[in-house]
C-alpha cells in the first residue's frame, strides 16, 4: 500500500499541476482580452516600417526615394582618410553612422526575410526589404577596404551632439575610425559578418553574383574577428559613450559563425559554435534581453531554430550532441523569462499595461527584438511539433504567437494611453519625435544655413509637432509606468533608432501572413 508520504507527494504534485495551469490560463486571458480591444492592420505597420529606412539613409539619394523631405548628405565621409565611406544609415535621430548597431540592423533586416520572405513578398514588400538591406551591405563592402581592416564609425558622438542640424547642412567632425590587426575590434568585425552572411542568404536567388561577395567578406570579417580578438570600443573610444560593448565579444563571434554555418553548411562553423560554447559564454547563462550589444539569445535560438545545425548534431559524439541541447535549453529559458514563466528571478519586467520592461532608455527596442525571437521560436516549435516547458507550466506554439500579438498590439495603441508608437501608425502617436532632419524644415523648402545653436534655438525648443511625420520609426516607448512624454527633449522615449524598427519587419510579416489566412478560412 501507498504510505502517506507518497500520498502527500501525490496531493502536491496534483496542486503544482493546479496552479501552473491556472497561471498559464490566466496569464493569456489577460493578453488575449488587451489584444482584442483593437484590430490593427500588420501590413500596414509592415509598409510604415520599412519606409522609415529610406529617412535614415546617409550618401547620395536614389531616384526612387520616397521620404522626400530628406536629401543627399555625408558625400565626403571618408575623403579624409582617402576612403570611400558614403551611404550607410544614421542609427537614430543624429547623424553619426556607428558600424555596431547599423550591422545589427542589417542583420535584423536579413533574418526577417530569411524566416518570412514569403510573407513580405505577398504584403507587396519584399522589394523595399531588398532595398533596405542592399543599402547597409554596399557600405560594409566600402568599409571592408581589406581583410583584415574594417571602417566602424564615422562622424563625432560628441561633436554631433552639440548640434541641432539637418543632415545635409553638417559641420561636426566627420572623421572615421577603424579596426585593424594592431587595433582589433571583434564586435564590430563579427556583427558586420553576421549580417552579410544573412544577407547572402536574402540574395542567393535574386542576385547570386552579389550574394557570392557578401559571402566572401563575411569570411573573411569572422577570420579578422577572431584572430586579432580585442573589445572594439577599446581600438575606437568615440563610440564608447554610446554603443559600449558591455557584453564582450564572445557572443557575436558566435552569432557570425552560427549564420556563417546558415548561409554555407560548413562544418568548421558548426564545430566553432559547438566547440566555442563555453568559452564564449553561448551556454553558460540563460540571458533576458537580446539587442545590438547582447546576442547570446539570437545565438540560442538560432542555433535551436537551425535543423540543418541539429540534424547534424544526431551524428555527433555524445559530448557535442549536450551542447547543443545546453543551446537548446538556453533558449528555451529566455522565451520563459520573456513570458514571466521562469522559476527564478530572471523574468523579464512588465509595466502595469503588460508591456515587457528591461530598462528606462529606448525600452522599445527590448520589446522589439524579444517579439522576434518569440516568434521564430514559435515558428520552430510548431514546425517539430513540441510544446515550450517552463517551470509555471507547458506552452503550445499558438500561446506564444498570442503573446507576441499581445505586445505588438500595445505598441500599435493597446496600451493605456491610446498611443501608437509606430510613428505615422493609427490617429495618434508621437509628434515630438527626437530627430534632427524630421524636427527642421527640409532643405528642399528652405535652401538657408541652419547652424548648430540656430538649429536648438529655432527648431529643437519649438512646441509645435515636428514638420515631417517619421514614418515607421517605433521610438524609445513608456516608462515603467505606461507613462509618455512626447517632447524632443525626452530623447529616452522620444528617440527611435533603425534597431527598434529592424525586427518589427519580420513580425510585421508574420503576423499579417496570418491574419489574411484567417480572413479566407
Amino acid at each position: 500500500m501507498e504510505g502517506d508520504e507518497g500520498r502527500r507527494r501525490r496531493r502536491r504534485r496534483r496542486r503544482e499541476i493546479c496552479a501552473n495551469s491556472v497561471v498559464v490560463f490566466f496569464f493569456f486571458h489577460l493578453h488575449a482580452a488587451a489584444a482584442s480591444r483593437d484590430s490593427f492592420d500588420y501590413g500596414e505597420a509592415l509598409t510604415k516600417s520599412l519606409l522609415y529606412f529610406e529617412a535614415q539613409r546617409s550618401g547620395h539619394l536614389p531616384h526612387d526615394q520616397r521620404v522626400t523631405w530628406r536629401g543627399h548628405s555625408g558625400l565626403t565621409d571618408g575623403l579624409e582618410q582617402g576612403v570611400d565611406l558614403v551611404g550607410g544609415y544614421y542609427d537614430a535621430g543624429d547623424h553619426v553612422k556607428f558600424g555596431l548597431p547599423m550591422a545589427f540592423t542589417v542583420t535584423m533586416l536579413s533574418w526577417s526575410v530569411v524566416e518570412y520572405g514569403d510573407a513580405i513578398a505577398s504584403a507587396g514588400e519584399l522589394k523595399h526589404a531588398l532595398e533596405a538591406i542592399k543599402w547597409g551591405t554596399d557600405y560594409f563592402i566600402k568599409a571592408h577596404a581589406r581583410p583584415n581592416l574594417l571602417w566602424a564609425e564615422v562622424g563625432d558622438g560628441d561633436t554631433d551632439h552639440c548640434c541641432w542640424q539637418r543632415p545635409e547642412d553638417m559641420t561636426t567632425s566627420r572623421k572615421a575610425y577603424k579596426i585593424d590587426r594592431e587595433n582589433p575590434g571583434s564586435e564590430v568585425a563579427a556583427e558586420t559578418a553576421a549580417a552579410m552572411a544573412a544577407a547572402s542568404i536574402v540574395f542567393r536567388e535574386s542576385n547570386p553574383h552579389y550574394s557570392h561577395l557578401l559571402l566572401h567578406h563575411a569570411q573573411q570579417l569572422f577570420e579578422f574577428g577572431d584572430e586579432y580578438r580585442g573589445k572594439y570600443d577599446v581600438s575606437i573610444p568615440a563610440a564608447r559613450s554610446y554603443y559600449a560593448s558591455v557584453s564582450g565579444y564572445g557572443d557575436e563571434l558566435l552569432w557570425a559563425a552560427a549564420w556563417l554555418h546558415r548561409a554555407t553548411g560548413r562544418e568548421e562553423y558548426r564545430r566553432y559554435v559547438v566547440d566555442n560554447a563555453y568559452a564564449l559564454g553561448g551556454t553558460g547563462w540563460a540571458v533576458n534581453e537580446f539587442s545590438w550589444d547582447i546576442k547570446f539569445a539570437g545565438v540560442q535560438i538560432l542555433v535551436a531554430a537551425d535543423s540543418k545545425l541539429l540534424m547534424e548534431g544526431q551524428r555527433l559524439q555524445d559530448r557535442q550532441k549536450s551542447i547543443l541541447e545546453q543551446y537548446k535549453a538556453r533558449a528555451q529559458d529566455y522565451v520563459c523569462s520573456c513570458l514571466n514563466m521562469s522559476s527564478n528571478s530572471n523574468n523579464v519586467g512588465r509595466t502595469p499595461g503588460g508591456l515587457l520592461f528591461v530598462r528606462e532608455w529606448n525600452n522599445m527596442q527590448y520589446v522589439a527584438s524579444a517579439a522576434f525571437l518569440l516568434t521564430v521560436y514559435s515558428d520552430y516549435l510548431a514546425m517539430a511539433g513540441n510544446e515550450l516547458h517552463c517551470a509555471a507550466g507547458s506552452l503550445g506554439p499558438s500561446q506564444i504567437l498570442s503573446f507576441v500579438k499581445a505586445q505588438v498590439d500595445y505598441m500599435l495603441g493597446s496600451n493605456p494611453l491610446g498611443l501608437s508608437y509606430l510613428v505615422g501608425f493609427g490617429s495618434k502617436y508621437p509628434k515630438r519625435v527626437h530627430h534632427r532632419a524630421a524636427s527642421t524644415i527640409s532643405h528642399k523648402v528652405d535652401k538657408s544655413f541652419i547652424g548648430c545653436v540656430q538649429g536648438y534655438d529655432k527648431w529643437f525648443v519649438r512646441r509645435r509637432g515636428n514638420p515631417y511625420v517619421l514614418i515607421g520609426a517605433l521610438v524609445g516607448g513608456p516608462n515603467a509606468k505606461d507613462q509618455f512624454k512626447d517632447t524632443r527633449d525626452s530623447y529616452m522615449q522620444t528617440e527611435a533608432c533603425t534597431y527598434n524598427t529592424a525586427p518589427m519587419v519580420g513580425v510585421f510579416a508574420k503576423l499579417h501572413q496570418l491574419e489574411r489566412h484567417q480572413s479566407l478560412t
